[in-house]
């Protein structure tokens, strides 16, 4: 099939183009972007001239900031095209509630994905965890912003969701790997004092579930999940790729680029079946934690 990349930066370039160049469901068959391009690739910088240009492109997959993303998506399910969105799939739930009824009244598949959900040990713990009694759990998720959105000033305007773009990666995790669903209670965010939104962020979740996100480790980077049962305790590492129990490696490998290439695969399905697959439930708690959140000002941050 023919999948047009609309928003090519960093995301597509890294991810994307490997995954669809890899897969033998897809062919890369033009790229909108005002900027930039794929080599070899029909490029165009304007949307609607794709869509009345290229008619034979059935699917875009949308991989530019999500602030701007709702009215892309919406115009490509007008023309009839079949829309996955990067996460997190929009920036408001409002807006992809409506893409979802569009789609649906279209006939057309709507894919929201979540790529840390296709991690390599993400099933293997879901299965783990699925017949037992959870105690308590934690996620420490530290990186460094200026390594993944180097000079990337949009992720601390309103709508890039600060911290939370990478947090919203464990929270779907968090979502998919527990038996039972959890609802925040309290949360702490640090703002800097010349930022939108929070550069870190501490938060309390029913079931004795917790986690601290921070966006200023430098060196190694920390992705962990752990969760402990009356059974043993389970720890999902390299953000959610590797499977521990009990301290010793039973599942998974060592890297993140098996995601896209699932998520790829997934939407192949889905537009096979004329379904969609739209779960809210990270982007629910992350406006859950903008909602309740207790906020602090912290030093100012410069890329």
């Amino acid at each position: 099939m023919k999948v047009a990349l609309i928003g090519i930066g960093k995301i597509a370039q890294d991810q994307h183009v490997p995954a669809i160049h890899s897969s033998p469901d897809w062919e890369l068959a033009a790229t909108v972007s005002r900027k930039g391009s794929v080599a070899g690739v029909p490029a165009f910088d304007d949307l609607d001239r794709f869509l009345k240009e290229r008619p034979d492109v059935p699917v875009v997959s949308l991989c530019m900031p999500p602030l701007p993303r709702f009215d892309y998506a919406r115009a490509a399910l007008l023309a009839g095209r079949h829309v996955m969105l990067e996460k997190p799939p929009g920036a408001t739930l409002a807006e992809v509630h409506e893409l979802e009824a569009l789609a649906r009244d279209r006939g057309l598949s709507l894919y929201a994905t979540w790529h840390s959900r296709m991690a390599h040990a993400v099933a293997p713990a879901k299965a783990w965890l699925a017949d037992k009694t959870i105690a308590r759990g934690h996620i420490t998720w530290h990186e460094d912003v200026r390594k993944w959105h180097p000079g990337q000033d949009w992720v601390f305007e309103p709508g890039g969701m600060g911290v939370f773009d990478p947090g919203i990666n464990a929270l779907s995790i968090l979502t998919e790997i527990l038996p039972r669903p959890v609802h925040l209670r309290q949360a702490r965010l640090e703002f800097p004092s010349n930022r939108q939104t929070p550069i870190a962020a501490q938060l309390e979740f029913s079931g004795q579930i917790t986690a601290d996100f921070d966006w200023r480790q430098e060196g190694p980077q920390t992705w962990d999940i752990t969760v402990e049962t009356t059974e043993g305790t389970l720890a999902l590492r390299t953000g959610g790729n590797v499977l521990e129990i009990d301290g010793r490696v039973v599942a998974g490998q060592s890297t993140i680029m098996g995601e896209y290439p699932a998520l790829y695969a997934r939407m192949a399905e889905l537009v096979r079946t004329r379904s969609s697959d739209v779960d809210l439930s990270p982007m629910v708690h992350v406006s859950d934690a903008l909602m309740l959140g207790r906020r602090e000002i912290t030093d100012a941050f410069h890329f």
